[in-house]
């Protein structure tokens, strides 16, 4: 078992290697990694299994792609928003929340700005909910940088400058 334990330990290791110079020679991995939460996984998964940004005419539509939208049951003007659709590109999806909730645990939390949109959700809603909305958040600014081909531009950043 130990032996066994060993060479697939040693087998992710090669393949995590790979992927990270895999990650290093595309241009849009490497300006989707400039994303606190994304890494070389969700950089490369983006490019491969996403399709091309300009098919999507927002971020919102590139989210609901994705399942990372509310499902609506709105009539007459007045909005009500369901529970998460959970139809669209699941792998992607797994890892945006991955990202999310490596954003929310313990070292994360440390770069989370006092009074920020993610620290008041967070002290109101539970981890699961604001981490689901992290990810929304991330799909819409993945959409942003690949329409826009910008990297990541820190929004606490954008309001003290």
């Amino acid at each position: 078992m130990l032996a066994q334990i060993a060479e697939k330990t040693t087998r992710i290791a090669e393949r995590n290697t790979k992927l990270k110079v895999l990650a290093s020679q595309s241009d849009r991995a490497r300006r989707l990694q400039t994303m606190p939460g994304v890494g070389p996984l969700t950089a490369v998964a983006v490019e491969a299994f996403g399709p091309d940004m300009a098919q999507f005419k927002t971020g919102r539509n590139f989210a609901a792609w994705l399942g990372l939208v509310p499902r609506q049951h709105s009539s007459g003007g007045k909005e009500r928003l369901g529970r998460m659709t959970k139809a669209g590109q699941a792998d992607i999806r797994r890892l945006l929340i991955i990202g999310a909730m490596s954003r929310l645990n313990w070292l994360g939390q440390r770069t989370i700005t006092e009074g920020s949109w993610l620290s008041r959700m967070l002290a109101r809603k539970p981890r699961m909910l604001v981490a689901i909305a992290l990810a929304n958040k991330m799909a819409r600014q993945i959409w942003a940088m690949l329409a826009k081909n910008e990297d990541y531009r820190d929004p606490a950043m954008a309001v003290v400058a």
